[in-house]
């Protein structure tokens, strides 16, 4: 489960997804403002790593999807995926990346999508010490069997393009949708997502066997 303190953040996330984004090729055309719509999160098992996954859209009025990882400590062989850092008022300094060069989130995908997984459940501090669960922004699923294994990762090779960034793992490809288009059909190894008003899953994710 994902624990979310009372913390005041500088910068915020949406000015640090909103400087990435200008960054990408996915992302032309958002201009400076992002109006953020939801968000979802997974698991890292060990608990040293944040995965948070931001759904914002741009002045062009196209939905995005910018994936992040929160870390206390710089992540060895990720400098070309550091998004920038930030100043966390409980956890000190935070090291944030694209998710999609992060071993640990793109583990993450592949055993949600494989392993027909769901985001984490969110417990949020009150400020007298107790956590208590909220209801998430988005709704995510992974369409494939419980129970279904995903092994390491044979590094990753990661590739922007205009409406998506690929993400090459030895066995597998993972195909992250940038650009979110609700009338995209759902086909294959997926995960897919609901939010406030967006009752039809949109796919997010998608799993292939490499060639």
């Amino acid at each position: 489960m994902a624990v979310i303190h009372q913390a005041q953040l500088s910068p915020s996330k949406l000015e640090l997804v909103g400087g990435f984004v200008r960054t990408r090729p996915w992302g032309r055309g958002a201009g400076p403002v992002l109006e953020r719509v939801a968000a979802y999160r997974f698991d890292d098992p060990d608990g040293e790593v944040g995965i948070e996954v931001h759904l914002v859209r741009g002045a062009h009025g196209r939905l995005l999807q910018v994936p992040l990882t929160y870390r206390g400590a710089p992540a060895p062989g990720q400098e070309a995926h550091l998004v920038g850092t930030m100043r966390h008022s409980v956890l000190g300094r935070r090291w944030v990346y694209d998710a999609c060069g992060d071993p640990v989130a793109v583990l993450a995908f592949l055993r949600a999508v494989v392993d027909g997984g769901t985001g984490a459940e969110e417990l949020v501090e009150t400020g007298d010490g107790r956590f208590v669960p909220r209801a998430t922004d988005a709704a995510v699923t992974g369409s494939g069997e419980p129970g279904l294994a995903v092994g390491p990762l044979d590094g990753l090779a990661v590739q922007d393009g205009d409406a998506a960034t690929t993400v090459r793992t030895g066995p597998l490809t993972v195909v992250l949708h940038r650009v979110l288009d609700p009338a995209a059909p759902a086909t294959g190894a997926v995960l897919t997502g609901t939010w406030a008003g967006q009752p039809t899953p949109v796919v997010l994710a998608t799993v292939t066997p490499e060639d």
